[in-house]
């Protein structure tokens, strides 16, 4: 069995601008594609470190709540009611802390907020058209 071949033997100019075309067209739409991949990944860190935030702010609420049912319960009541409502709050707070931390790791890991792989593909695609084309 043989096979046969679209590409004529030496390709006339007409035929290899119009490859190159066809090939440098499809490489820039994958690397718009990767920086979409990229930048979505990225996006979703972000969202998650912004989500934690809030959620440190939620609990900083409760926080603030138990703090002033303390303060109350500390001026109506003997100690211990008040001690037990102050090791809930400082409880509370060690949450929003543990929150704030883990929502700040979040974020510096997905910065920069650019597509870097992408931006050096692209980079390196420049790079060897630019010797191709010296040659």
């Amino acid at each position: 069995m043989t096979t046969t071949t679209d590409r004529p033997a030496n390709p006339s100019t007409a035929q290899l601008v119009a490859r190159a075309a066809d090939q440098v067209s499809r490489l820039v739409r994958e690397e718009i594609a990767l920086a979409k991949a990229e930048m979505a990944a990225k996006g979703k860190a972000v969202g998650t470190g912004v989500g934690l935030f809030a959620g440190a702010g939620f609990i900083a609420l409760y926080g603030l709540g138990a703090l002033i049912a303390t303060g109350i319960i500390a001026l109506a009541l003997v100690v211990p009611l008040w001690l037990a409502a102050l090791i809930v709050t400082v409880l509370l707070f060690a949450v929003a802390g543990l929150l704030v931390l883990l929502g700040r790791a979040s974020l510096k890991r997905s910065a920069p907020l650019k597509p870097t792989e992408a931006i050096a593909g692209i980079q390196a695609d420049l790079d060897v058209l630019k010797e191709h084309s010296r040659r």
